[in-house]
């Protein structure tokens, strides 16, 4: 989909249609934004996950919707491909479908995102209706949803036992019925994540999920080897840019030292 201008919703349902995978990963800056457009990414996710690799949490809990609107607006400014979607954090929809509608309103109104994207299945429903009435796309999350963390007491794998298994396959069915244009699905069995790709209309996105989904996503940071403590099974290393920094940050530093840095032709 490389020679496509813009890509939007309806790009990502022609893509499962004709059975194109879809590549998402997540971007916070304008710099690494801009990177990732013009290498071809079809969806940027400004993911909570800049709770965690940004700010330093222990989750994704701590950061606030004036927050993810920074990063969004960071994000846009460096996009002229990619689909542009931005995770309501948490605390900014649960609490009713009205509030949930505000949060999301300001995020498109305040960031030019192209759509929002929240956690749970039946109990936010009202909430993604609400959204989807205003003209606002949303993206759902299911399975492992971090936002709960806390409830689930542990990042293991989600649906492994056919009760936890059928409830997602109604979530997903929900969330298809009411108009979200696509799902993450997150560290549940590949087995499940294929059934449920075919049995819905909108694309799934798998993290940790298989290779019967309809696009993958991932940490940017993980993927580029960024992150040095965070190695589950599911995150492939394409590079290791923490090496190559702090190698290329060590020789900055013995130049200096040396007087090395700045030579003569490097001066006014």
């Amino acid at each position: 989909m490389d020679d496509v201008k813009r890509v939007t919703t309806q790009t990502l349902q022609q893509m499962k249609k004709t059975a194109t995978p879809i590549a998402m990963l997540t971007a916070y800056d304008y710099t690494s934004a801009r990177i990732l457009d013009e290498a071809g990414v079809d969806v940027l996710l400004v993911g909570d996950s800049a709770s965690n690799v940004m700010a330093g949490h222990e989750t994704t809990l701590p950061i606030t919707l004036d927050q993810m609107i920074y990063h969004a607006q960071c994000v846009v400014r460096a996009v002229s491909r990619a689909l542009v979607v931005v995770d309501l954090p948490f605390g900014s929809y649960q609490g009713n479908p009205l509030e949930a509608l505000n949060s999301a309103i300001r995020v498109m109104k305040e960031t030019g995102a192209h759509a929002v994207k929240l956690e749970g299945g039946e109990a936010v429903v009202s909430a993604v209706e609400r959204i989807l009435e205003a003209g606002i796309p949303v993206m759902g999350h299911l399975g492992l949803t971090p936002q709960s963390i806390y409830r689930f007491g542990t990042y293991k794998v989600r649906a492994r036992d056919e009760e936890e298994a059928d409830r997602l396959r109604k979530d997903a069915k929900l969330l298809d019925d009411v108009g979200c244009f696509a799902v993450v699905l997150e560290k549940i069995p590949a087995e499940l994540a294929g059934e449920v790709s075919r049995s819905i209309r909108m694309p799934t996105i798998g993290i940790g999920a298989g290779m019967h989904c309809d696009g993958q996503v991932l940490v940017t940071h993980d993927a580029l080897g960024l992150t040095t403590d965070f190695n589950p099974r599911f995150v492939r290393h394409y590079a290791n840019l923490a090496e190559t920094i702090t190698e290329a940050v060590h020789d900055y530093v013995q130049d200096v030292r040396t007087r090395q840095f700045p030579a003569e032709n490097e001066s006014y």
